[in-house]
């Protein structure tokens, strides 16, 4: 029976649920990280302030340096506003989109032995880089995507983010073997079995989305700009 318009919505739905989920440890550290820093510099304050006599300007150097962690935390709370599809928010550059996904991936992924590299093309973002609206549909693709190549390549060892042009990307899996089959991921060690991001998953995810996507044997390509 072939899937209506609501029920697909419901798989683009759950698949965008299911790499929130796997951002979100990264995310989480993100925003708890600053906490431990205005802890330590809270205690230290109190210190000082207890002290005999009182260093004024170390204190106010103790605040600012709280106050820098404060603005950190509100930061990390507001970029969550990032993940909703109806913000339409400032666009996002391709070099920068590269640098989010693969800081909320690289961890997950070396734990399972999998290196991320990046082409040098797309390590820092030029002046004069295009900027790609609809920021939160590119995050969740690209995260599909790099997710796709983890669940599905067998014997994966690494994973390289290429440039394609001047407005796509290639994810290309090496020392990998054959694609896992639908509903299945390559080893038991990665995702939970019903969980993978497939094939299936991955293009229900880029329609919904509005942008194309081309899946091969061990590469996975698409362009920033919507179909």
């Amino acid at each position: 029976m072939k899937a209506s318009p609501g029920a697909r919505s419901w798989i683009a739905a759950g698949v965008r649920h299911e790499l929130l989920t796997r951002a979100l440890p990264a995310l989480r550290h993100h925003m708890v990280a600053p906490v431990s820093v205005i802890r330590m510099g809270l205690l230290l304050l109190k210190r000082q302030v207890a002290a005999e006599p009182v260093d004024g300007d170390a204190c106010v150097q103790r605040v600012a340096a709280v106050d820098e962690q404060v603005a950190a935390v509100v930061a990390g709370i507001r970029s969550l506003r990032d993940w909703e599809l109806s913000t339409p928010g400032d666009g996002i550059t391709r070099a920068a989109l590269v640098a989010q996904c693969a800081g909320l991936l690289r961890t997950p992924f070396e734990l399972s032995g999998i290196a991320l590299r990046i082409d040098d093309a797309l390590q820092a973002s030029a002046a004069d880089e295009e900027t790609h609206p609809n920021a939160a549909a590119l995050r969740y693709l690209l995260l599909g995507a790099l997710s796709h190549v983890h669940d599905c390549v067998a014997g994966l060892r690494s994973i390289h983010l290429e440039a394609d042009g001047p407005d796509a990307l290639r994810i290309r899996a090496t020392a990998g073997g054959k694609i896992a089959a639908p509903g299945e991921a390559a080893d038991a060690q990665r995702a939970p079995r019903a969980l993978a991001i497939d094939a299936v998953a991955l293009l229900s995810l880029a329609d919904d989305l509005g942008y194309r996507v081309a899946i091969e044997r061990d590469t996975v390509r698409f362009d920033l700009r919507a179909a």
